[in-house]
């Protein structure tokens, strides 16, 4: 009896000095992140401060870091600094001449897209060089390219063929969300790209603002956050890329029947102290002006685009700490979209939500530890048929 009550006591004080030991690390660990955050934001350079600040708005649940150390003045002065000119036109569909299924119509597609005469040719490479660095090995109409830049890793996949693009709403289904590959599986696709914003929950939460799906719009709160866009395609195969601004639901419903909508979801467009967000990124050809040199912090990102010939980009990069990256700036994404031939482009949901699925594997995983191999239960995503 006495022996086992040693034993019980020997086993309980390891207990006690392995999570002393691993207080006393976390609390360390927590100390030196802390006073690391001070030093980048009080005693480190601007430029090292001005990334900090960017970066961590862009987040979920960590934004409250950046007030922390600045005051509310000095952070929008960084957000200002950082943002980037708004873009007063809207997308020309008379630009994009879909090739696909019609060779004959490549001879109508310039190298500044369609009959674009107001567009900047020096953006776009030209038809003839995009359809030559397009090698479907295996026929599928999808052609995928490795990006390694200098803070991020990332993948573009081109989807030759618009049609095969639509967005897919797992949540109006089964009132839940579901990792990536369970959506692509779900509904016969065979890659797939996460959608706009969200409230993110464990279960996937619901999608936030204008939601359309194969012509039905399944909700319709163009009011719900500030500055959201709706960013999808038409019944023509075009992106169109939609502010919502001053929309109220019927506004909504005129909008999407007039520009014949078939699918698309909201991001945000929001520069402020609590919040920044960006969705435009090129638009008829023409890139968009950045007021700094990164025009947003480091993060993991999702972009669509749409080439003159009408072929769709999909685009995620990680970032987080992920392979040691920090991720991708809104330059970075308006760099790697005009070189690949995108003549409208906008951001998605990133963070730790982007990521990509091709033939049932995760060509882009979410960036968030415990998801490594998967993503987070999404609520909606863009997939190819």
């Amino acid at each position: 009896m006495k022996e086992r009550q040693k034993l019980s006591k020997t086993i309980m004080v390891n207990i006690g000095r392995f999570f002393a030991c691993l207080g006393t690390t976390l609390a360390g660990i927590l100390l030196v992140l802390v006073l690391s955050m001070n030093v980048i934001c009080n005693g480190g350079s601007s430029t090292a401060r001005e990334i900090f600040v960017s970066t961590i708005l862009e987040t979920g649940a960590l934004k409250f870091l950046a007030s922390w150390y600045l005051t509310s003045d000095e952070i929008s002065d960084i957000v200002n600094k950082n943002s980037m000119e708004a873009f007063s036109e809207e997308v020309d569909p008379n630009l994009i001449t879909v090739v696909a299924g019609n060779e004959n119509a490549k001879q109508n597609v310039t190298t500044s897209g369609g009959n674009a005469q107001q567009a900047t040719t020096t953006t776009y490479q030209g038809i003839d060089e995009l359809l030559a660095r397009d090698v479907d090995e295996d026929g599928d109409g999808i052609i995928i390219h490795e990006i390694a830049g200098r803070n991020f890793y990332g993948t573009m996949m081109v989807i030759k063929d618009p049609s095969r693009v639509c967005l897919e709403s797992y949540f109006n289904d089964f009132k839940t969300g579901a990792p990536l590959d369970r959506i692509v599986e779900q509904y016969g696709a065979v890659a797939g790209i996460n959608g706009g914003l969200y409230h993110q929950t464990e279960a996937g939460g619901r999608p936030y603002g204008v939601t359309v799906c194969h012509g039905e719009i399944q909700t319709n709160k163009p009011k719900e956050a500030e500055g959201l866009v709706l960013i999808g395609m038409t019944y023509d195969n075009i992106l169109i890329i939609q502010d919502l601004k001053n929309l109220d639901e019927q506004g909504v419903k005129e909008i999407v029947a007039e520009k014949k909508i078939r699918d698309a979801c909201c991001f945000q467009e929001e520069f402020k102290d609590e919040n920044n967000h960006f969705v435009q990124l090129v638009i008829n050809g023409k890139p968009r002006e950045l007021n700094g040199n990164l025009g947003s912090g480091y993060n993991p990102r999702t972009a669509i685009g749409q080439r003159a010939d009408g072929a769709i980009l999909f685009l995620v990069t990680d970032g987080r700490g992920a392979s040691g990256h920090l991720g991708a700036s809104a330059s970075d994404l308006i760099e790697i979209m005009t070189e690949y031939g995108a003549f409208n482009a906008a951001n998605l949901d990133g963070g730790s939500s982007s990521t990509m699925v091709y033939n049932g594997e995760y060509l882009m995983s979410s960036v968030t530890f415990r998801k490594a191999n998967t993503s987070w239960n999404l609520p909606i995503a863009f997939v190819v048929k």
